[in-house]
């Protein structure tokens, strides 16, 4: 199926242009030895917070049953906190690639802004860990959380579950399990250009094939590593927490905050998925962003759309944390 992308803004077209392409097609086989040559550069969590008045530290906390412990970065305000909102936090990289500290830049003026203790959770990666070892760390993150909301002088009614891109699969797939294992009661799911459905059938999908940062072809890629063969068979018994979009109920979510580019493979995705919501009555807020890519608020921090991304995602964390 061939199609005409929507066309990028003309200033984001030009960071796109001086980014690497993903001309390499790897298979599942080649992505422990990809990983091994190190993520891209970026910088420290304590350059990121600068002289701000945040702290930062490090923590094992139990894992899934039978499984290791789940290493996670706390990022709080300095001194004591008590009854502050809670961002968990699920990194992208199509859950094969990554690592907690690509969110730092994002989570730190969070915490500033809402006085907020932000969770980043380092979770098992695919094919190494398939299904549903990442969503399942993340749910244990977030159990924990709940559970020491005192130690951690947190509000246990205002924890959100956010991540980008495989994050905002993870996170989706989590608000999925708190619901069912009726488990901690989330004030939100901030879902950003969130990877949802392993079906790879949408328009989107098919406009963005060779397409920087994330194109059709890794999508695919990452889908495989992360279900197997069941990736995009509706037949084969794939679990809704790894793959949101096929949950056949999404009646009685947290609110959802979903945003995405209208340039980029999961667009149309997003879009169902939040109708979907509001079909049943559930509350979602919808952002598409005329002419962004995918992470185009990660590559283009300087960027009008970025401010305007930035800036409605400020105003619904207010709403929702009540502030």
């Amino acid at each position: 199926m061939t199609m005409t992308p929507v066309p990028f803004d003309p200033a984001l077209a030009a960071i796109l242009d001086a980014m690497p392409m993903y001309t390499e097609r790897p298979t599942v086989a080649d992505i422990p030895a990809q990983r091994a040559q190190g993520d891209l550069p970026m910088p420290s969590l304590d350059d990121v917070i600068g002289d701000r008045a945040i702290d930062h530290e490090d923590r094992a906390i139990p894992g899934p049953a039978g499984a290791p412990d789940v290493v996670v970065t706390v990022i709080r305000p300095r001194g004591a906190v008590s009854g502050a909102p809670c961002l968990v936090n699920f990194h992208g990289g199509g859950t094969i690639y990554g690592n907690r500290h690509m969110d730092n830049g994002r989570l730190v003026p969070l915490v500033e802004e809402f006085g907020a203790v932000a969770i980043n959770v380092e979770y098992r990666l695919a094919p190494e860990h398939p299904s549903p070892a990442p969503v399942e760390d993340c749910y244990a993150a977030l159990v924990w959380a709940s559970a020491n909301a005192d130690e951690l002088g947190i509000d246990p009614g205002r924890i959100v579950v956010m991540g980008g891109s495989a994050g905002g699969l993870l996170a989706a797939g989590v608000a999925l399990l708190a619901r069912d294992r009726r488990g901690p009661v989330l004030a939100g799911q901030l879902l950003i250009c969130p990877m949802l459905d392993d079906t790879n059938t949408t328009p989107a999908s098919h406009q963005y094939d060779g397409f920087s940062p994330w194109p059709r072809h890794m999508g695919i890629l990452a889908w495989s590593a992360l279900l197997g063969e069941g990736a995009g068979d509706l037949s084969a018994d794939v679990s809704i927490y790894s793959a949101p979009a096929r949950a056949a109920d999404v009646s009685g979510l947290a609110p959802a905050f979903v945003e995405a580019g209208s340039a980029e493979l999961f667009r149309d995705e997003d879009v169902t998925y939040a109708s979907r919501i509001w079909a049943t009555g559930g509350q979602a807020e919808l952002h598409i962003w005329g002419g962004g890519f995918h992470g185009f608020d990660m590559f283009a921090p300087d960027h009008e759309l970025t401010r305007a991304a930035l800036a409605a995602r400020s105003s619904w964390l207010r709403r929702i944390f009540g502030k």
